[in-house]
């Protein structure tokens, strides 16, 4: 059967804010978003503590730096392969090894904390265990939201988990900072340990039992094994989403990445500018989420993505611009909201478009131009801030990702959907 489009029915419901809420009332999906809330408050609470125990342990800048390196490099390496595995094996089965194999690195350093065995080394190798098992296991876990709400309702439950992340991305330090200064570093380990259980456990019980996606016609048995995520790459409406995100998060994920530059070295700030900043970028990633909430069903969500993403190129070069202080956190604001709308607009256009069967490799594809763009991009705007400054190398990324956003948008609203099944 073929696929109705969202964009071309005149009789679907509008996906207004109050019809978008209602699926927070449903039963699974209800009680998932709830529990991946838990757990991104749990993750985010950890990211805060770990540099800090590796400083406190003695280690150095590059040790802390090669522990975020770490859990970063298995995205290049094993991302595409946990697509494959979520297209053609028990999502259910990935999901739970995967996580309580997660579950027990931050157990394991609560367990060393308390015995006062840890050591910088252990911290970084259950680092890559994390980074492994992430790669494999969040194609599947991203596929869980379009297999439990109506097609039609994909972009509003996208929206409404893009909301609950960035919530836990301004409650999670909050909470980790109560937690060192009164428990120490091992508090917000324990919470990340936690937080795992009820996720695995709804998980479990909200994917079917010892069942793979239908096969169709887009992929059989026997069909090579990379070639599903050949087909989705050459699919010009598809790679207008997937080359936007990459825009975006090569050209200006690195915005946040050097924003320490930015507060110390150019407007000459403090560490406690710098988190009002960061947690400025929260704050527009919760606002856009919220407002892709009230967004009719029936938009064409690639108008949204690549505006946005243009959008957020024009806050850059406006940041280069920027004298002070005040402004660079108005301007991360605005820079959050652009990049929530952008990439979950592309992210509900994937996966509400392709086949059912290929949907855990498009998101492996996703995943790879979001996560793998701002580490290649931080890596090179780290040569333009070194040899220019980090005003120059800012404009620059602007002033690329406003041209090639417009013409990759332009290519992009002249494809036309694949007939998914």
């Amino acid at each position: 059967m073929k696929h109705k489009e969202v964009t071309s029915d005149p009789s679907a419901k509008t996906n207004s804010f109050a019809a978008s809420l209602s699926l927070l009332r449903t039963r699974r999906f209800g009680t998932f978003c709830f529990a991946s809330l838990l757990s991104n408050l749990g993750t985010w609470a950890q990211q805060v503590a770990e540099p800090w125990l590796l400083l406190s342990l003695g280690a150095s800048s590059f040790l802390i730096g090669l522990d975020s390196f770490a859990m970063a490099v298995p995205v290049w390496i094993l991302t595409l392969m946990g697509g494959i595995l979520a297209d053609r094996s028990d999502r259910r089965r990935i999901i739970a090894a995967c996580q309580s194999a997660q579950m027990l690195c931050p157990t394991l350093l609560v367990v060393l904390l308390l015995t006062q065995l840890v050591q910088p080394w252990m911290v970084i190798a259950l680092s890559v265990v994390v980074g492994v098992t992430d790669a494999l296991s969040m194609p599947s876990f991203q596929t869980i939201v379009p297999s439990i709400v109506e097609r039609d309702q994909i972009p509003s439950a996208l929206a409404l988990n893009a909301t609950q992340f960035n919530l836990s991305r301004i409650l999670g330090p909050a909470f980790a900072g109560v937690l060192m200064a009164s428990l120490g570093a091992v508090g917000c380990f324990a919470l990340n340990a936690l937080s795992y259980v009820p996720f695995i456990w709804v998980a479990l019980w909200i994917l079917p039992r010892g069942k793979r996606v239908a096969k169709t016609k887009s992929q059989r048995d026997d069909t090579p094994l990379f070639q599903g995520i050949r087909d989705v790459a050459r699919t010009p409406y598809l790679r207008g989403a997937l080359l936007t995100v990459l825009l975006t998060s090569t050209l200006c994920g690195p915005l946040i990445v050097f924003c320490p530059v930015l507060v110390k070295q150019v407007l000459h700030g403090d560490v406690g500018d710098f988190s009002i900043d960061i947690g400025a970028f929260g704050v527009g990633g919760l606002l856009g989420a919220i407002a892709l909430l009230g967004v009719d069903v029936r938009r064409d969500r690639r108008h949204l993505s690549s505006w946005f993403a243009a959008g957020y190129g024009l806050i850059l070069v406006l940041t280069a611009l920027n004298p002070w202080p005040w402004g660079l956190t108005a301007l991360f604001v605005l820079a959050g909201v652009a990049m929530s709308v952008s990439n979950t607009s592309a992210n509900a256009l994937l996966q509400a478009t392709t086949f059912a069967d290929l949907r855990g490799q498009t998101i492996s594809l996703y995943m790879l131009a979001m996560r793998g763009g701002i580490s290649v991009g931080s890596l090179v705007t780290g040569f333009s801030v070194s040899l220019l400054g980090a005003r120059e190398a800012l404009l620059i990324n602007g002033l690329v990702a406003i041209t090639a956003q417009i013409a990759v948008g332009r290519e992009w609203f002249r494809s036309l959907p694949p007939k998914s099944a």
